[in-house]
């Protein structure tokens, strides 16, 4: 059973269309991270299921109990902002009992609750801390206790490591997904970073304009985009277009091979850099090396064709050539995906 359901929920914003009849499940348990550029509609949609805004048309409901009318208060939903939104004046432990005393928890009960979710959020023994002596990512740990403190059927994050840099983002969304493992929580998250929503959840939703452009397991999004639009905001550049025909498609690089049972016809058509294979300059389609990019473990190559547009290669260090270098390209059916 869905936890959550959206039903044809419009929002509207003078002429803007902030959400355009979006449908969504969330089922229990199940972790959903929403995706998308500034302006795509993203946190209107947590605005929505938390009761902060009202939808135009459409329905939000919770446990299937629809929540017109219902007060923030009374969804049983918690909240995380990317800003923490922690209270300067209490310390972590009143922060994190704050739910808490809302709810009428009795006061043994909150220090028993206060103190195992400190040490859940790896930050045991520190009720009396002050807030302005704790740092961005232990903030971030305690705005997270606080949220989870009144045990909400549904925890809502809103860009939640906006604030952080990336080495502290990548390991707070390891240790996310594997508290939210073991607490069996319900997560509906809104961010911007593909690779943190990658990494955190079970079904990513990518949106466009207040619609859903694509919804699927990362893996399924990951490795067929819906669109050249999906594809793009993913970061794949070598999108053209394309007449498909069989297992080959005319493009501005010559014929291309496709996957067995690709969509035939006109169409737009994608090309992973893994996909792009350098080989000798005299085979394959002929290139120069317009620029490199060092990436850790492996090199971004920016190939300019003789005809055609710049396409990106991705290779080893090792076998690296170096900036001005020709070489040629052949391509690989499996790293070609023909788009919708």
């Amino acid at each position: 059973m869905a936890l959550l359901r959206l039903e044809d929920v419009t929002v509207r914003f003078g002429t803007h269309t902030a959400l355009d009849a979006v449908d969504l499940e969330v089922t229990e348990h199940e972790i959903v991270c929403v995706l998308g550029p500034s302006g795509s509609g993203k946190s209107t949609l947590l605005r929505i299921v938390a009761g902060l805004q009202s939808a135009d048309s459409g329905r939000v409901l919770l446990s299937g109990t629809d929540q017109a009318g219902v007060p923030v208060h009374r969804r049983g939903v918690g909240l995380m902002f990317q800003d923490h939104q922690l209270f300067p004046q209490r310390d972590v432990g009143g922060n994190v009992t704050f739910g808490l005393r809302m709810h009428g928890v009795a006061r043994a009960e909150q220090e028993r609750r206060v103190a195992q979710l400190l040490e859940m959020v790896g930050l045991p023994g520190a009720q009396r801390r002050a807030i302005a002596s704790l740092s961005g990512g232990e903030q971030q740990r305690v705005a997270l206790a606080r949220a989870l403190a009144p045990e909400p059927r549904l925890l809502m994050l809103d860009e939640p490591l906006g604030q952080l840099d990336r080495g502290l983002r990548e390991r707070l969304v390891v240790e996310l997904r594997g508290l939210f493992g073991r607490l069996g929580t319900t997560v509906l998250a809104v961010t911007h970073d593909q690779g943190e929503a990658f990494a955190l959840a079970d079904r990513v939703v990518v949106m466009r304009e207040g619609r859903i452009a694509q919804a699927g397991t990362p893996l399924e999004v990951w490795q067929k985009p819906a669109d050249a639009f999906v594809a793009r905001f993913l970061g794949f550049d070598n999108v053209v277009a394309a007449t498909v025909s069989g297992t080959a498609a005319d493009t501005p690089w010559g014929k291309i091979p496709v996957p067995d049972g690709s969509r035939q016809g006109e169409g737009r058509l994608l090309v992973r850099p893994t996909g792009v294979r350098l080989t000798d300059a005299g085979d394959g389609m002929r290139c120069t090396v317009a620029s490199r990019s060092f990436r850790g473990n492996h090199v971004v190559l920016r190939l300019r064709p003789v005809d055609g547009p710049p396409l990106e290669a991705e290779c080893a260090p090792a076998d690296a050539p170096h900036e001005g270098a020709e070489v040629g390209v052949v391509f690989a059916a499996d790293d070609v995906v023909v788009l919708g």
